[in-house]
């Protein structure tokens, strides 16, 4: 354990990040599931609403440090090519 003040408020502070960065995470992580049980259950409506809050919390992710740029940018590719050929099924 540390012994000097310093790095006893280094400690303090890295606990504090920790679960500040593990809360963001979860956040993110928790709307990618949902956003794949919508897919998975097929509704083309839900799925878009589902989408849109899905890709602000990825914007989110890139704001707070959390995922880069491009990984989101590829993410939301992805999930809007899904959503869009879910959308095309159901049309069909």
């Amino acid at each position: 354990m540390a012994n000097h003040v310093s790095s006893l408020k280094r400690a303090r502070q890295t606990e504090t990040r920790t679960a500040v960065n593990r809360t963001n995470r979860t956040k993110m992580r928790s709307s990618l599931r949902a956003m794949r049980e919508t897919l998975a259950a097929g509704d083309a409506k839900a799925a878009g609403e589902q989408y849109r809050k899905t890709v602000s919390v990825l914007d989110k992710s890139v704001q707070k440090g959390v995922l880069h740029d491009n990984t989101a940018s590829r993410y939301k590719s992805r999930l809007n090519a899904r959503v869009k050929n879910l959308a095309v099924k159901k049309t069909a």
